[in-house]
């Protein structure tokens, strides 16, 4: 395990542990502790390993850490499946063999059709790749969030977005909820993907810059999005909800599609549907 995973793996067993009240295990909370949630000894007999091979895990000094470990403290410390796969990459050992360069990313012309035809339905769809990078999206969702192919290829990433342009923070109805996911969507990429260069320098460049960023990248939550819904307040057509559902493209386990839909005779339906008039409208106007 590099001295990098090691580091990151101590920091969120640390903080994972925070979190958990002894209570909830059964254990006595009653009496006086120096810091919250579960003392070492404690995590460590619920996992069922030494608390000197625990220690020496959450103080950075283990260099690798059996498959049947994380699982354990997962299940000790109740981890949802974000959480716990993100764990598991944190303690898989490093490789012998050196990994390769990522190649770069692509959407398969199959994906890429469908997300065309989404417009079709008035549903925005949107593919995010490693690091949350933008790599394709349909009209409406252009018009919806914003239009990435119109920005420089360094600048199509959806945490750039969220935290560096104005416009997010106006968009989203819950701007804090949506940033604080992002940074937590971006924290499950790193532990995958410990040794991207251009993940670390895009954290760095974010926690230079955004004081929010910072905080919540401290706190070493990770999220997973499936389903769910977003609340937006567009300039054009006002506040809308979306239910969105989060499908992983067949062959490449790095891209999301995202899909978003309104309910049926909703307001928001109307809008959306206003909006995407609006475009094809505006799309057909003569240039002057």
């Amino acid at each position: 395990m590099s001295g990098m995973k090691s580091s990151e793996l101590a920091e969120f067993l640390r903080t994972c542990r925070s979190r958990v009240s002894p209570e909830e295990l059964g254990l006595d909370g009653s009496a006086r502790r120096r810091v919250p949630g579960l003392r070492r000894e404690e995590l460590a007999q619920l996992a069922g390993v030494s608390v000197d091979y625990y220690t020496r895990l959450e103080q950075g000094r283990s260099r690798s850490a059996s498959a049947e470990v994380p699982d354990a403290l997962a299940a000790a410390l109740r981890l949802n499946d974000a959480e716990r796969q993100h764990l598991m990459d944190l303690g898989r050992p490093e490789p012998a063999v050196r990994k390769r360069r990522a190649r770069p990313q692509r959407v398969d012309p199959a994906t890429l059709r469908l997300v065309e035809m989404l417009d079709e339905v008035h549903s925005p769809a949107f593919v995010l790749g490693r690091r949350l990078d933008v790599l394709a999206h349909n009209r409406l969702a252009g018009a919806l969030i914003t239009e990435f192919r119109a920005l420089p290829a360094a600048d199509r990433n959806q945490a750039r977005f969220v935290f560096f342009d104005p416009h997010a923070r106006e968009l989203y109805q819950d701007w804090e909820a949506v940033a604080a996911d992002t940074v937590a969507m971006l924290r499950l990429d790193a532990g995958r993907y410990p040794d991207d260069p251009q993940l670390s320098a895009l954290v760095g460049e974010l926690s230079i810059h955004s004081e929010h960023f910072r905080k919540w990248w401290s706190d070493h939550k990770v999220h997973r999005r499936t389903t769910g819904s977003k609340g937006y307040h567009h300039p054009l057509v006002g506040d809308l909800t979306v239910q969105y559902q989060a499908l992983p493209p067949a062959g490449d386990p790095d891209q999301i599609l995202f899909v978003y839909t309104t309910e049926p005779g909703s307001a928001s339906e109307t809008s959306m549907r206003l909006l995407a008039n609006w475009h094809t409208t505006e799309r057909e106007l003569p240039v002057r």
